[in-house]
């Protein structure tokens, strides 16, 4: 199979979190036991950064506040690699779980420090487990009026845990100067199908995966968004005990894969930051095109 035709820049992304932070292990791991949990972030997110480098890409690191907070060296090695650093909150926490006063809270704290870190704005949010949705579109107008330029935390599927399988596939503006970006699916059968990473980029043939971002890009001439976590390029991580069968499967399945794949893709396809990609046009205050309330 070919590669996807050239001239489309897709936006690759990280969501910078260790493996005993997922929402799915919540129910198994205390926050408060964090701090003694075997942290493999940093080994993680330097291989990441070379491999990166092999390929000469630049991409988006949505980056916890946790994180950043005790590895600030971390972020700001991936800001003098000329990556964008965004904001994934600071705890991992789902946005459905917080008010807004606490929501807000969250979001200025990790954009500060971030800002401290990086010495550059902090202008993408992508909210935990993409836990924005029909339910607390208020987040936008948080993230709008603290000077976020973009989310990408709105999923268009169907699933379990998140998602609004109505919601736009591709960029679209929410608010006066803020648009969202959304993980990148593929309309097949009246069903968007999840095309953007993550445990489906493990689960799938690579073939598969490469084929549903070449027809968003050779069909739809739209940019992808793609997205995986630090710790599924880590095989060896400490597995997690007691955790139920579906979330294990998810959690586990093709880590040993992971980075052979990720090589591939970056071959294949070009890619970018998403700021570049998606605010290269964007005005800094803009008139709102999809009217969610």
């Amino acid at each position: 199979m070919s590669p996807a035709p050239r001239g489309v820049v897709n936006a690759f992304t990280i969501d910078v979190e260790d493996y005993f932070q997922v929402s799915a292990f919540a129910p198994y791991i205390a926050r408060s036991d964090w701090d003694a949990r075997e942290c493999r972030v940093a080994r993680n997110v330097g291989q990441i950064l070379d491999m990166l480098a092999r390929h000469n890409t630049r991409a988006t690191f949505f980056t916890l506040g946790w994180i950043a907070q005790r590895y600030p060296q971390l972020v700001k090695d991936i800001a003098a690699a000329g990556h964008e650093v965004a904001s994934h909150g600071y705890g991992h926490e789902r946005v459905s779980d917080l008010s807004e006063a606490d929501f807000e809270q969250d979001v200025l704290r990790t954009k500060a420090l971030l800002e401290d870190l990086s010495g550059r704005p902090v202008l993408g949010y992508r909210a935990p487990s993409f836990s924005i949705g029909g339910g607390n579109l208020w987040a936008l107008d948080v993230l709008a009026r603290t000077g976020h330029r973009y989310s990408s935390s709105i999923y268009p599927i169907q699933h379990d845990h998140y998602g609004m399988p109505d919601a736009p596939r591709f960029k679209y503006r929410t608010r006066p100067g803020l648009v969202e970006v959304p993980p990148t699916t593929l309309r097949l059968m009246n069903r968007n199908l999840p095309s953007s990473g993550g445990g489906y980029f493990r689960l799938f043939p690579y073939a598969l995966s490469r084929w549903m971002l070449q027809q968003v890009n050779a069909r739809e001439q739209q940019s992808a968004v793609f997205y995986f976590h630090p710790w599924e390029i880590d095989p060896d991580q400490p597995r997690v005990q007691g955790i139920d069968w579906k979330s294990g499967f998810r959690h586990y399945v093709n880590l040993g894969q992971m980075a052979g794949r990720l090589d591939r893709l970056l071959a294949d396809f070009e890619w970018g930051r998403m700021d570049e990609i998606f605010l290269r046009d964007e005005p800094a205050v803009s008139t709102p095109e999809v009217a969610f309330a």
